[in-house]
């Protein structure tokens, strides 16, 4: 059994509501400093149909504080062994949860209202303001919950196993255990290395890896558990992405160890049928190019904040090959007035990848992250209208969801993507229709194919497209600045982080904190487009 180890974030209920405090039959779910764990209390007196499932909830750090109920606190601890403190710490955190659980509003009522949860006839639009007035008006409930909770804890065999989501926090390196399921263990599909010395698995020539996999994934803890093991013995840094649709990664390594890595990956029983070698993009690099090895269950594996339950991958465009996508370009281009043109050629991808690379007259939209992009395309649905859109972005993964919506939208005459993206597109044609660098997700930040730079410095406007991060503490833009204009010590992205940058140079112990800058506190979330 597992035991919180450390404070839980509090984070906002899901939706699926909770219903009978009669009996308190539940799913819980918390996390230690390695494992996320799931318990499942299930009293004989419940039945079926009255079980609650309160699958990835969080529980709040918050203590019922009321000396009124001092005394039946302490009974009730004292009629506890000592080692059961973890226990009852657990249990009143997760009363506390299913409490406010329970005050979740539906869809409808919580749209028609603008509030998330409603208590004592009260409406409360963030989780701070529902957790102070459980905490302050309902301390009573939650103990007496408590306790029945603590009950069912000492008096079940529980039976503990993996969760399937942590919703929130998920990216940063979880779950490292050899999972077994349905027979199969982490383990099974690990590649023998034994041949290989280990000198051989760090240095030599590397390269970074690119792939994606729409897929159903019955158990992605599993796969998390095995692709951490994996990773780690090949000696791979970089980012891998799992979700019940699929799985999403860029990893870089020695070319011995990314090689390995796909015949392990090639070999596993749920994508030998759902990926093939061409599948992988390659690009030089390795282990370097990333800052270390994070690999997570989330519920996309892009995130464009739409379940996929709503969009589905299988919805997508039709797909076209390098070439094909390459003679539609051409015949696009060929046209004399392509603002009369019943095509759009469309990026999308965030207006800092496209601003160092794109194709030639496309619409590039001015979005600063994928998620925006659904609100682009309902704020624009009149300019695709009737239109055929060629879609592209970097390696295929965002145009298999943004078609998806795109499509679903049922305004545009088709919708085409291309099949790999950019990257594949490169690797047949370096000299086509593509300007400019191809923008990575690594400390690479580009790609060069050709010698043709399409962005400028942001201070003096000489030609560039070498990306520096903001040199001012907490800022996380980008910033275009030439060599002379670092020189002279312009390295900010706007001129408020200038500013900051100043004032920490006179006063280094002045504490900063994070804040929007002028780049994003000005920036439309997503742009209209003229007809």
């Amino acid at each position: 059994m597992y035991f919180l180890k450390r404070r839980a974030k509090c984070n906002r209920p899901l939706s699926k509501s909770a219903s009978g405090w009669s009996h308190l039959p539940m799913l819980l779910q918390w996390r230690t400093e390695t494992v996320a764990t799931t318990i499942l209390i299930s009293p004989a007196v419940m039945n079926e149909e009255e079980k609650v499932e309160l699958c990835g909830l969080n529980f709040p750090d918050l203590d019922v504080h009321d000396s009124s109920l001092s005394m039946r606190e302490s009974r009730i601890k004292a009629k506890r062994h000592v080692s059961l403190k973890k226990k009852y710490a657990f249990a009143k955190k997760a009363a506390f949860a299913i409490f406010v659980k329970a005050t979740e509003m539906s869809a409808v009522a919580s749209s028609s209202r603008k509030a998330l949860w409603e208590c004592c006839s009260q409406p409360f639009h963030n989780l701070t303001s529902i957790h102070k007035h459980v905490a302050a008006q309902h301390q009573e409930e939650v103990l007496c919950h408590t306790d029945a909770i603590l009950q069912q804890l000492t008096g079940s065999q529980l039976a503990a196993t993996h969760s399937l989501f942590d919703p929130l926090s998920l990216g940063e390196g979880i779950v490292g255990t050899d999972e077994t399921c349905d027979g199969f263990k982490a383990s099974d599909c690990l590649r023998d290395t034994n041949h290989v010395k280990e000198e051989n698995m760090t240095s030599g020539p590397g390269e970074v890896l690119l792939y994606y996999c729409y897929c159903v994934v019955e158990n992605p803890r599993q796969i998390c558990a095995w692709q951490r093991a994996l990773c780690e013995r090949l000696h791979l840094t970089g980012k891998v992405r799992i979700a019940t649709e699929g799985i999403n990664g860029t990893i870089g390594g020695s070319k011995i160890a990314t090689t390995l890595y796909i015949e392990a990956v090639l070999s596993h029983p749920l994508f030998k049928s759902n990926l093939c070698r061409e599948d992988f993009k390659t690009s030089e690099g390795g282990a370097h190019c990333f800052p270390d090895l994070r690999i997570g269950v989330f519920q996309e594996i892009v995130p464009m904040g739409i379940n996929s339950d709503h969009i589905s991958y299988k919805e997508t465009g039709i797909h076209l090959s390098p070439e094909e996508f390459h003679k539609e370009v051409e015949k696009y281009l060929s046209m004399t007035d392509q603002l009369k043109s019943d095509t759009i050629l469309l990026d999308c991808r965030n207006f800092y990848e496209s601003k160092i690379g794109k194709f030639q007259n496309c619409l590039a939209p001015d979005i600063r992250k994928f998620s925006y992009f659904p609100v682009y395309v309902d704020q624009n649905l009149e300019l695709f209208r009737d239109k055929r859109v060629l879609m592209y972005c970097t390696g295929g993964i965002r145009c298999e969801r943004g078609s998806a919506y795109l499509r679903s939208k049922a305004v545009c005459k088709e919708v085409y993507q291309l099949k790999g993206g950019i990257h594949k597109y490169l690797e047949q044609f370096p000299h086509g229709f593509y300007r400019g660098k191809l923008f990575v997700f690594d400390d690479r930040y580009a790609l060069s194919s050709n010698t043709e730079v399409i962005s400028e410095c942001k201070y003096c406007g000489v030609a560039w497209d070498q990306y520096k991060l903001c040199s001012t503490q907490h800022c996380c833009q980008l910033v275009l600045t030439c060599s002379m204009c670092q020189g002279r010590g312009l390295t900010a992205c706007c001129s408020v982080c200038q500013k900051k940058d100043q004032k920490l140079a006179l006063s280094p112990s002045t504490q900063t904190f994070k804040e929007q800058c002028e780049c994003t506190d000005k920036r439309q979330r997503a742009p209209v487009e003229p007809i």
